[in-house]
């Protein structure tokens, strides 16, 4: 089996190396190199074509989200896993919508960082679930914005219901949002269950398109 080959992007010298010694060891990833801004970066996917690109936010002469357009575009077979500091709605929104195939804070711990590495190698979206909520949230607002009628059914999900709403929405399945959430399977389907007698959904698939309007 090949080994997930990753591109390490950010400013911090420290962080790099921190990032490098934590991934160097684990079997199937290899971090083949590293770049200190969103210039370089792309340089470094032209000429290495990792898996994965593990970028930095807030780089200076390009920032994270502008590399990442400039990567899912030009380079769509590299999926982009962004690492940041900022819990912030407007970062979040602006890096899926330009690209980023997950969204992780970096105080986040390694097995979950090795997880999102591996989901996003696969062409899976990866978001822990407080950045999901924050994401669901805002394509729950759009289709309440612009369909009058459906405020009354999203109004009536859980918080922890629309966590798992934007789960299922990433492809997620029972058994990977009960290990996340720390839930059991069946409370995870419990929920499910409740949304869709809720939205009156026929099935999952319909509960989906109903959160992406």
């Amino acid at each position: 089996m090949n080994s997930i080959t990753i591109l390490l992007a950010d400013d911090h010298d420290v962080v790099r190396r921190g990032m490098k010694m934590l991934l160097e060891d684990e079997e199937g990833i290899e971090v083949i190199g590293e770049a200190s801004d969103g210039l370089e970066a792309i340089e470094k996917v032209k000429i290495m074509m990792p898996n994965v690109v593990i970028l930095d936010l807030t780089m200076p002469k390009m920032n994270g989200i502008e590399a990442a357009k400039v990567i899912s575009e030009e380079y769509p077979g590299v999926k982009i896993l962004i690492f940041s500091m900022h819990h912030n709605k407007e970062y979040i929104i602006k890096s899926v919508e330009n690209g980023a195939n997950g969204y992780l804070l970096k105080d986040t711990n390694k097995e979950e960082l090795l997880r999102a590495i591996k989901v996003v190698s696969e062409g899976r979206k990866y978001f822990p679930p407080e950045i999901s909520e924050v994401i669901i949230n805002e394509l729950l607002a759009k289709t309440s914005g612009t369909q009058e009628e459906t405020r009354p059914i999203f109004e009536k999900i859980t918080p922890k219901e629309k966590q798992i709403l934007g789960m299922i929405v990433q492809g997620f399945n029972s058994r990977e949002m009960a290990d996340k959430l720390f839930l059991s399977i069946r409370t995870v389907d419990n929920h499910r269950a409740n949304m869709m007698k809720k939205v009156k959904a026929k099935n999952t698939a319909d509960l989906v398109k109903m959160a992406i309007g």
